[in-house]
């Protein structure tokens, strides 16, 4: 049976962010290629996005493609970027239908133009919508992140435009300033680090690690995250 988390009224996360892992390694014990597993993959992510718009989860960040992942072979980096592509021509429209506002986080300079295109399109379409916003990390990499934004505020400090800098005013120079840090972190497949993914903005959240691999990742695994976060006392560095 599925958690209830919603009907018994436990507290849930605002955002909410992902570390899909094990797409790969659910392929080979599939006698199957590592794309076959990307592909799998897919199908969770349609599961978690319909499960947290049901609950009326604000944000949903997943992290699609790293910095570090153009270092994989030449033909499975080729795939992803076809297989991203063509979702983007399928999942938009129903995305749009679902009330759902399709955002990026990432570098945009080593993608291709089509590719671009249908991002911005993604974008434009779903700019108005109101229920839960999916922010796909695309050619991402918190270092990078933190870099971009240093060479910003060294820009406005060298030209007199920034007179103080905190922590407030550095996040401002972030990708995504306008959307909160996330409350929970998931990561699947038994692995234990953050791989690069929001690292000024995972500070302070939740972070929860599963075996389950990501393909197997569903609405009940959610769920069980989801009610691991509601029994958290969250205290930001204070005593209560």
């Amino acid at each position: 049976m599925k958690s209830t988390a919603k009907e018994s009224g436990s507290k849930l996360p605002s955002h909410v962010a992902i570390v899909m892992d094990g797409n790969g390694r659910w392929a080979e014990k599939q006698g199957k290629n590592r794309i076959f597993g990307h592909k799998k993959g897919v199908e969770s992510v349609r599961k978690i996005v319909r499960r947290a718009s049901e609950l009326k989860i604000k944000y949903i960040t997943l992290f699609s493609f790293s910095t570090e992942n153009w270092s994989r072979p030449s033909r499975e980096v080729s795939a992803l970027m076809t297989l991203f592509t063509q979702l983007l021509d399928k999942e938009v429209p129903e995305l749009y239908k679902n009330n759902v506002k399709v955002m990026f986080t990432g570098r945009r300079t080593r993608l291709s133009r089509s590719l671009l295109e249908k991002m911005e399109n993604a974008e434009q379409v779903t700019k108005h919508n109101t229920g839960l916003t999916l922010i796909l990390a695309f050619d991402y990499g918190g270092r990078q992140e933190i870099i971009d934004a240093c060479v910003q505020i060294c820009r406005k400090l060298k030209n007199q435009q920034l007179e103080f800098l905190d922590t407030e005013e550095f996040a401002r120079h972030l990708y995504l300033p306008n959307v909160p840090d996330p409350d929970l972190i998931i990561r699947t497949s038994g692995e234990y680090r953050f791989s690069n993914f929001l690292l000024w903005e995972a500070s302070y959240s939740e972070l929860y690690f599963t075996d389950v691999l990501w393909p197997e990742f569903d609405e009940e695994e959610f769920d069980k995250a989801l009610k691991d976060y509601a029994e958290r006392e969250r205290r930001f560095g204070k005593v209560k």
